[in-house]
């Protein structure tokens, strides 16, 4: 069981930060407000940001720098595209001491569905049909990202708990939820009620900077800590 996996199978929510800039300062103020897993990119355009992350190769050095930091649960989106993911880049990941990662389902090439030392975790967007996705646990995944959101940046809805709470039901997987809405401290307790697993804050949450980000997850994981 891979280190996701066994946080996710505990009884508390996880606090996931899916970092702005692969920079080891955001990773280390990550860690010190109190994040449970961190995730980060390479290969892909990110939207929320408006980042480019370029090849794994310019990153290396960075990504060491962030497991030496960090013993928690550490993610990678190795893509943008299902002809941007690499086999040869996919295979150094686990020795660079990731632990999972983490891509949309269409741009997931059919050699990711091997072994590869890594837990599995897939994203789908509001295109999906929902009904498909009890499907993913035949393949060994471990989670699903709820990335289900149009539009960034507006507060959570009622329109929104009702479509997580009806992933919760049907995925039979941990469902992992990206702030892709505005969220703030006081949503924490609906989506744990909704049945989700984890929060994972992106930029539209934690910002750019590391003051942004600091005050983002410690605020994050007080209103998680408080949960019962």
């Amino acid at each position: 069981m891979g280190q996701l996996m066994e946080a996710l199978n505990g009884q508390r929510m996880l606090l996931v930060v899916s970092l702005p800039a692969n920079n080891a300062a955001l990773a280390q103020a990550a860690i010190e407000e109190g994040a449970d897993a961190l995730k980060v990119h390479y290969n892909v355009g990110h939207r929320a940001s408006g980042n480019h992350f370029g090849p794994l190769d310019e990153y290396i050095d960075t990504f060491r720098e962030i497991r030496s930091q960090f013993t928690g649960p550490l993610g990678v989106v190795p893509s943008g595209s299902i002809d941007g993911t690499r086999q040869e880049d996919v295979g150094k990941l686990s020795g660079l001491g990731f632990d999972f990662y983490s891509i949309y389902a269409h741009h997931l090439p059919s050699f990711m569905l091997g072994e590869l030392g890594l837990d599995k975790t897939f994203a789908i967007n509001e295109h999906y049909d929902p009904s498909l996705i009890r499907e993913a646990a035949h393949y060994g995944f471990t989670a699903l990202e709820a990335s289900i959101v149009p539009e960034y940046g507006t507060p959570l809805s009622f329109s929104d708990v009702l479509r997580y709470r009806r992933l919760v039901m049907q995925a039979q997987l941990p469902v992992l939820i990206p702030s892709q809405r505005r969220l703030v401290q006081e949503d924490v307790r609906v989506l744990h009620d909704t049945g989700i697993k984890a929060i994972m804050l992106g930029a539209v949450v934690t910002g750019k900077t590391e003051e942004e980000l600091r005050k983002a997850v410690n605020g994050f994981r007080n209103a998680m800590d408080k949960l019962k």
